[in-house]
């Protein structure tokens, strides 16, 4: 457990720093987070899969995580003792701790089988007012991953840049539908607002309040940039984890069941212990609610990518330098599955 900690709480510790005292750490924060990872998953490491919850840590990293967060707000707002190239760096750091380390803290919180876990993960995609996305992930995409029902796959050929065009409004009509459906089946009647949206709407409201008290008027446009750099990670991740991957549709017209085959795995140590094994997303798949240290990747059966999560989300930003990349791997699992 103690290379999960040191992976995701590091960038964390150097953001703080560099919110609080400029100088060097800026350039250390952003350095932690993406050339210091890349230079560590080169090493020919392992981390063993192991039958503790981790739940400790990720309670740790959601409170990281709204401290971080409101820190940085006031850094950017109103921070006068930061320069311009300070800010763009604490930008460029926020914007990717977020979006790869809470959002994969968020993740794992939100399958708990506890309510008060669900509910802290929850909070932490509303403060990145990406609320409808617990709703969206829960009911639509564990549901329907790898189908066309599930507007976060990405179909073989389809550029990341046309991908998130699509899911922006794709996944939250998606997820309002799913919870319409689970209030019409629901035993007993439920008011308007016992529906989660409303507390992402307001959830969402109140952040921005939040931000505008804490530096004003430029606070909350950086809160809501900071916001959006994140959401964008989101995207790059569940976009690179289902890429052309799609489950077969038998006679009776319903897919296959989920299988090892139907998400993309990246098996790089040190970026995978930062993001609490989001990258290991088959086993994630198929046993949604096993604790992130327990997941397995067995390379001969799951897809594997052939660079780390962060690097990939990288190359998929230039649609045709990833579809070189990744389109000969896709037709080799359709013509394997």
């Amino acid at each position: 457990m103690i290379w999960y900690a040191i992976a995701s709480l590091t960038p964390a510790v150097l953001l703080a720093l560099a919110c609080l005292n400029g100088g060097v750490f800026p350039l250390l924060a952003v350095l932690s987070i993406t050339v210091f990872v890349f230079s560590l998953d080169k090493l020919s490491r392992h981390l063993p899969e192991s039958a503790a919850s981790g739940r400790a840590l990720t309670l740790i990293l959601a409170l990281v995580h709204f401290l971080l967060l409101a820190l940085g707000v006031w850094a950017l707002g109103a921070g006068a003792h930061l320069g311009l190239i300070d800010k763009l760096l604490i930008f460029t750091g926020l914007g990717l701790y977020f979006g790869q380390v809470s959002n994969s803290n968020a993740h794992e919180l939100i399958h708990a089988s506890a309510r008060l876990p669900r509910r802290i993960g929850a909070a932490i995609y509303i403060s990145l007012l990406h609320g409808h996305h617990v709703s969206a992930h829960l009911h639509v995409h564990h549901v329907h991953v790898a189908t066309d029902a599930d507007p976060n796959s990405a179909r073989k050929g389809e550029g990341f840049w046309r991908y998130a065009l699509r899911v922006i409004k794709g996944e939250f009509t998606a997820g309002l539908h799913a919870e319409a459906a689970r209030r019409a089946r629901a035993s007993r009647p439920r008011s308007s607002w016992q529906n989660p949206y409303v507390a992402y709407v307001l959830g969402g409201m109140i952040a921005l309040v939040v931000s505008f008290l804490i530096a004003g008027p430029k606070g909350l446009l950086i809160y809501i940039a900071i916001a959006l750099y994140a959401q964008l990670q989101l995207l790059l991740s569940d976009y690179v984890q289902h890429y052309g991957l799609r489950r077969r549709i038998g006679e009776s017209g319903k897919p296959e069941p989920i299988g090892a085959q139907h998400s993309w795995n990246a098996p790089k140590w040190y970026s995978n212990a930062m993001m609490l094994n989001a990258p290991k997303h088959s086993d994630h798949h198929m046993r949604p609610t096993r604790a992130f240290p327990a997941l397995e990747n067995r390379p001969h059966a799951m897809p594997q990518l052939p660079h780390s999560l962060p690097v990939m989300a990288v190359i998929a930003l230039v649609p045709p330098l990833w579809r070189r990349v990744m389109d000969h791997r896709v037709s080799r699992w359709q013509k394997m599955a």
